[in-house]
């Protein structure tokens, strides 16, 4: 599937696996510019190895989307590289299985909501100017069935993309007669790394929570994203997209 982008570059955080990776990968693949940033240095350069083997244009960024100052390098980066920022996908996560809230763990709290809350404010802090300055664009925020739903084990996990839903509306809000465009978007349980602390079981259970009768891919998710940062998706600012084989229709 092709995709329409008005403008020469992205951001793509937490893109050195799962669902970033495949993000990073289509997007290249759709003629843009992508700043493959994450963590992992080695995992970084194998993205952009591989993108650019392929045909396409990224550099290397390394990141933790918990520091503000880095991440105000990851954007500019893309404006160093390929001279403007159209697009970014705020899409570093953990997970934080911490226990009932009368029992979480606060250092499980913390670093969750510094990275995926946190992380994501201060994407849209450093993201938002540079894209005004390159005369618009589009924003795309990783949330979760958990930012629309409740989850009794995972308090700082859905605190934290309940949060990214309210800030997407608030940016959105705020941005969008500016020529940015900006929304959310709520997977399902999605076959990734971050799963991979689940044994056969656990997974089973999962499987049997979506009605489409499986897990999501990374791949899935990567359209969707594409979709909403594309011009296909001019009039869409401010909305949850969910993609969840049916979770939350139940």
């Amino acid at each position: 599937m092709k995709y329409s982008f008005s403008g020469v570059s992205a951001l793509v955080t937490g893109a050195a696996s799962g669902i970033g990776e495949a993000t990073a990968r289509l997007l290249a693949a759709n003629g843009l510019s992508v700043v493959v940033s994450d963590r992992d240095a080695a995992a970084v350069r194998r993205v952009v190895d591989d993108i650019v083997a392929a045909g396409g244009k990224a550099a290397a960024n390394v990141a933790d989307v918990s520091r503000p100052g880095e991440v105000e390098a990851a954007v500019d980066c893309a404006v160093k590289h390929f001279g403007a920022l159209h697009f970014a996908v705020n899409n570093a996560g953990v997970g934080g299985d911490s226990g009932p809230a009368g029992e979480m763990a606060l250092d499980v709290w913390q670093r969750v909501i510094d990275i995926n809350l946190n992380g994501v404010a201060y994407g849209l802090r450093y993201e938002i100017p540079a894209i005004l300055a390159a005369g618009g664009g589009a924003i795309v925020n990783m949330s979760s069935i958990l930012g629309l739903v409740g989850a009794g084990h995972a308090p700082a996990y859905n605190a934290s993309k309940h949060g990214v839903t309210g800030l997407t509306r608030s940016a959105a809000l705020a941005y969008s007669a500016k020529g940015i465009r900006v929304n959310s978007i709520h997977p399902g349980y999605v076959d990734t790394p971050l799963l991979g602390r689940y044994d056969a079981a656990t997974r089973a259970g999962l499987v049997s929570q979506h009605p489409i009768g499986r897990l999501g891919s990374a791949g899935e998710i990567a359209h969707a994203i594409a979709f909403l940062l594309s011009d296909g998706a001019s009039f869409i600012t401010g909305s949850a997209l969910v993609a969840d084989g049916g979770y939350t229709a139940q």
